[in-house]
């Protein structure tokens, strides 16, 4: 996983203010699973893109269904608990993990990772600063892919974000992937969709 590391400006960790909590909670996760996961969702894309609302958080943990109950006693020692009442059940059919931070009553989606791509996006993550924190995030190319999958309104407005924040990234990546999932979705013009906002 790469180590690089930036600081982001004061406007970006003001709007994370809220989250801090929560973060330092699924960083700690993080750090228990040696890294083996990213931060995701509206936190990634204010930090990689434009800062914007985001009323929860989402991570990727790469897990299998067997490491579930011992990653459920990890969490609720950072004080997350689920917000339901069968999460294992839930997270076997949908392969998410709902989860409340308690002391902030922020929801915390965790997706399993199984997927080659989401074990790429892993090890190709890095290291950022936010104020006191050190948040493992995609790299701008595999975010933008995830929210390509997603493609609802604000993934793609964040899509157009991210790629004006990054004009040297690699969209070939991009092209490769995002064409593999239309395929797997039989979602043959989610490419020429994507293209446009980048």
């Amino acid at each position: 996983m790469g180590r690089s590391k930036r600081k982001n400006n004061h406007s970006e960790s003001q709007d994370l203010i809220p989250f801090l909590g929560p973060l330092q909670a699924i960083q700690n996760l993080l750090f228990k699973y040696n890294n083996r996961g990213v931060v995701i969702g509206g936190v990634a894309a204010s930090l990689l893109g434009t800062p914007r609302f985001t009323a929860d958080l989402d991570a990727v943990f790469l897990l299998s269904f067997e490491d579930i109950p011992l990653f459920l006693s990890e969490a609720l020692n950072q004080g997350i608990k689920p917000r339901i009442t069968d999460p294992i059940r839930f997270a076997k059919k949908s392969r998410v993990l709902l989860l409340r931070h308690e002391a902030s009553y922020i929801d915390i989606d965790i997706s399993l990772g199984v997927l080659p791509f989401e074990i790429e996006m892993v090890q190709r993550s890095k290291a950022v600063i936010v104020g006191p924190l050190q948040l493992q995030i995609p790299t701008p190319e595999d975010l933008i892919i995830m929210k390509a999958v997603a493609h609802r309104s604000k993934d793609l407005e964040d899509i157009e974000a991210i790629a004006a924040n990054h004009p040297g990234m690699d969209k070939e990546r991009i092209r490769n992937w995002v064409e593999q999932f239309g395929e797997a979705l039989d979602l043959p013009d989610l490419w020429a969709m994507i293209s446009k906002h980048l």
